[in-house]
């Protein structure tokens, strides 16, 4: 369920904490009742959220692949160049959503100024989602060590006990879980004129 802001003078909704991260998991036209509909202004936000998790599954497979052993410096550089296009993508999406905050989000003066943008604080709560995903699978078993051009065995850094994978995932989880806690306050503040989100 969005925060419905009609009925406070808003005139537009912000998409629940609940909607958020099903967004996340979830293209927009799967998870919303009716895909075409013309009303649900929200629409915008929840497509950047989705959009924002892939850039940050993109960022990570890109990370992993610059640190891996085989890396040759030219793959190293191809792996940033993409981090750096991802990224610029993400600023884009964060834009995208702070401009709909502007334009759909009337602004009470007497509020208190919040520290992020809304764009900046969903950014923040994809990549932790992705964080939290990850670690999901941490518990995987090791893949056989290869070989070096010497015919030692190369070392894959530590290998993760379940006991270790299990709390680590228990942390991303437990970190997300927060980021969604303010995000909910923060849209309940500012539905309740209590805070005002910053535009820029």
């Amino acid at each position: 369920m969005a925060t419905d802001y009609t009925g406070t003078g808003f005139g537009a909704e912000l998409p629940s904490p609940t909607l958020l991260l099903r967004a996340f998991r979830e293209p927009v036209t799967d998870l919303l009742t009716d895909p075409a509909d013309p009303l649900r202004r929200d629409r915008e936000i929840l497509e950047a959220a989705h959009d924002l998790v892939q850039c940050h599954e993109r960022r990570h497979h890109a990370h992993a692949e610059a640190h891996a052993a085989e890396a040759t410096p030219r793959r190293v550089a191809e792996c940033s160049r993409s981090v750096e296009d991802i990224d610029e993508r993400r600023t884009e999406l964060v834009a995208r959503i702070d401009d709909w905050v502007a334009i759909n989000i009337p602004h009470r003066a007497g509020a208190s100024l919040h520290t992020e943008t809304l764009g900046a604080v969903i950014d923040r709560m994809a990549a932790k989602w992705v964080a939290a995903q990850q670690a999901l699978g941490t518990a995987t078993p090791e893949p056989p060590r290869a070989k070096s051009a010497d015919g030692r065995r190369r070392r894959n850094g530590l290998r993760e006990t379940p006991r270790r994978a299990d709390s680590e995932a228990h942390l991303q989880w437990y970190r997300l879980a927060e980021l969604a806690d303010g995000y909910k306050d923060l849209i309940t503040d500012v539905a309740q004129h209590r805070r005002r989100l910053p535009v820029w």
